[in-house]
């Protein structure tokens, strides 16, 4: 059984217990293994990883690089901030996706922690996010590419990162039509979803609606797990 059916049939049994290697254990204080305690929206019954989960498991391409890049290689070493997007987003929600990410790779320079910090941005488009785009979209967007903790991941398939992220992160994603949008074949009705993942591979705060969180928030939460 994949996670999100897994998550669902919890829901559906009216448990939000606690469960040896997928969900944290959670004490007066918060979630076992976390560093920030238990957020004010309570997420567990959600289809995506939300505060105590372990953050799923997953090797993907960084095409600019031409490294595989999987989550367990940051476990013990980094905290991670997780997104998923395309470029070709036509309504603003990706570039701001990716501004609360390049806020905090900001911070964590600016603070000499660079190294404790990975930032991995998730396309679901990979037909047009190619190497090229990826490196572009990154100059645009003020990411950067050198400080060597922002990797760009891009499934080999449109199928492969569509399964990837269904079953794995509870988020459905399919290509619809865009005859309304000029010159763009087809676009993605999609969920901004950050993920904030201690070092240990828990999930500390799921922003559901992180192209609207506050920016702050996120470099606030993000600074008190990779210092805690």
């Amino acid at each position: 059984m994949d996670r999100r059916r897994y998550l669902q049939s919890v829901a559906a049994a009216g448990t939000t217990a606690s469960v040896a290697g997928c969900l944290g254990v959670l004490t007066e204080s918060g979630a076992e293994g976390t560093v920030l305690g238990p957020p004010e929206q309570d997420l567990s019954e959600a289809a995506h990883p939300s505060y105590g989960d372990e953050m799923p498991e997953f090797t993907v391409p960084d095409p600019i690089t031409g490294e595989d890049i999987s989550t367990t290689d940051f476990e013990g070493e980094r905290t991670i901030l997780w997104t998923s997007f395309y470029t070709n987003c036509p309504d603003g929600v990706c570039p701001a996706l990716i501004l609360r990410l390049r806020r905090a790779q900001e911070v964590a320079a600016e603070g000499g922690y660079g190294d404790a910090a990975a930032f991995l941005a998730h396309t679901f488009d990979p037909e047009r996010d190619t190497a090229d785009v990826l490196r572009e979209y990154a100059r645009q967007q003020g990411v950067n590419l050198d400080a060597g903790n922002w990797h760009f991941l891009r499934p080999e398939s449109y199928e492969a990162g569509q399964e990837l992220l269904e079953e794995q992160f509870g988020l459905v994603i399919e290509k619809q039509p865009a005859e309304d949008l000029e010159n763009l074949e087809y676009q993605f009705p999609h969920y901004g979803l950050i993920l904030l993942v201690n070092e240990r591979g828990i999930v500390e705060r799921a922003y559901p609606n992180g192209a609207s969180v506050d920016v702050e928030t996120v470099e606030n939460d993000f600074e008190q797990v990779v210092t805690g």
